[in-house]
């Protein structure tokens, strides 16, 4: 459920009018709500209540550092892949003892980074990592806290982008690595094996692919007789764009929570886009309508694939909505932006009021993987954040300007 619906043909973001909203603030931009992303992270902890997890935030859905900061003061931790996310983590005043740290590609800058902040844990993803961070904990003196990343070969009903649980892919440490590095624990002396961590992928709606995963690391902790505390089964819980049928995360919890609640491991959960991902839209503009061939109409916006990538990256699907609920015969329309490329749309062939230019548009459930991955492609601006907390629009990062695309460049004086 989100805080997105219609009243008197209006669509509002909780009791806002999104109409008044745009009276105030230039198209393209996000709009969350506050109550929305509060629900959903308390849903989870509701959920998995009975194993008392440390949920962790997944940055790279949304690092926004009010959205964090409004989750780190609800009590979730952060999950972080880059120095770039611990340093906004930390800006959002995350408790180094709640932040986890994955990414196949941790350079020795970063790892000495997290070492000298105290995070809570590294979720090794290789030998040679785990090797660097052996190396830099010397060093420093220190003994940080790892858990391996184990891959369980476990192919999840996903885009091939968002699996990472295969062996084919490059997360993580085979179950035979990873024993040989437990069997040889004092060859690394500098850290503390503590954990082990699975992550199967993104947007995954079927319990059955994590039940599998869990049950593969549990037997192969069980086998190899490996002593840890700690048990991280990652994020990757889907969510309903429009044409998925997404679980409840008590139905995510009824799968897995049995799988553990005996078990002599905390639990550490990762969900980004469950939490995010329906508690923000891109709000945009028409620009134009173009009549093509073929029965083939085009709603040009001013929002592009730089603004939200997913549905030319991944083939994703978004609902959506007119602001202003029409009363005009449908049409077929392709939703697309203004970026020189043919892939630039955020719909295909969607059935919709029929549209003239100015009328405005929310492309819903665009909180996760949303302005995280926007781009500055045709060096256009990327758009303001803005967020309803209690009945007030906050803008939580302003739209970036035409200078916002020159900052850090200078032109050469000479190029002899």
């Amino acid at each position: 459920m989100h805080e997105f619906r219609y009243k008197d043909d209006v669509l509002h973001c909780e009791d806002v009018p999104i109409a008044d909203i745009i009276r105030e603030h230039p198209t393209p931009f996000y709009l969350y709500s506050y109550e929305t992303l509060m629900d959903h992270f308390r849903k989870i902890r509701k959920a998995f209540r009975e194993v008392d997890p440390l949920i962790c935030f997944s940055m790279k859905a949304n690092s926004n550092l009010n959205i964090c900061r409004a989750l780190v003061n609800e009590g979730a931790g952060l999950d972080i892949v880059s120095g770039g996310e611990l340093f906004k983590a930390l800006k959002a005043k995350c408790p180094p003892e709640r932040i986890v740290y994955a990414s196949v590609g941790k350079t020795e800058k970063e790892i000495e980074f997290a070492i000298r902040r105290n995070i809570f844990f590294f979720n090794v993803e290789s030998v040679p990592e785990l090797v660097m961070i052996d190396s830099v904990a010397k060093r420093l003196g220190k003994k940080p806290r790892v858990a391996l990343r184990l891959n369980p070969d476990v192919k999840a009903d996903t885009h091939d982008h968002m699996t990472t649980g295969t062996k084919e892919k490059k997360f993580g440490i085979d179950f035979k690595s990873a024993q040989d590095v437990f069997d040889n624990a004092n060859k690394y002396s500098n850290v503390q094996f503590n954990g082990v961590h699975v992550h199967i992928g993104s947007q995954i709606t079927d319990t059955k692919p994590f039940v599998a995963a869990v049950s593969r690391v549990l037997d192969f902790l069980e086998a190899s007789s490996v002593k840890v505390e700690w048990m991280n089964i990652g994020g990757g819980f889907g969510i309903d764009y429009g044409q998925e049928k997404a679980r409840t995360a008590d139905e995510f919890a009824e799968k897995i929570v049995p799988l553990i609640k005996d078990k002599p491991y905390r639990l550490i959960l990762e969900p980004g886009r469950f939490i995010a991902g329906s508690s923000g839209i891109l709000v945009c503009r028409v620009l134009y309508v173009k009549r093509g061939r073929a029965g083939k109409d085009f709603a040009i916006v001013d929002a592009g694939m730089n603004d939200l990538i997913r549905p030319s990256m991944y083939d994703a699907y978004h609902t959506i909505l007119p602001v202003v609920k029409l009363k005009s015969k449908p049409r077929q329309y392709d939703i697309v932006g203004p970026i020189c490329e043919s892939g630039d749309y955020l719909a295909l062939d969607r059935e919709l009021p029929e549209l003239v230019a100015d009328e405005h548009l929310a492309v819903m459930s665009a909180g996760a993987y949303g302005y995280t991955m926007a781009s500055n492609y045709n060096s256009r601006p990327r758009p303001a954040e803005l967020m309803v907390i209690k009945g007030k629009v906050r803008m939580i990062r302003r739209a970036e300007t035409y200078k916002d695309l020159v900052r850090g460049e200078s032109i050469l004086k000479s190029f002899q």
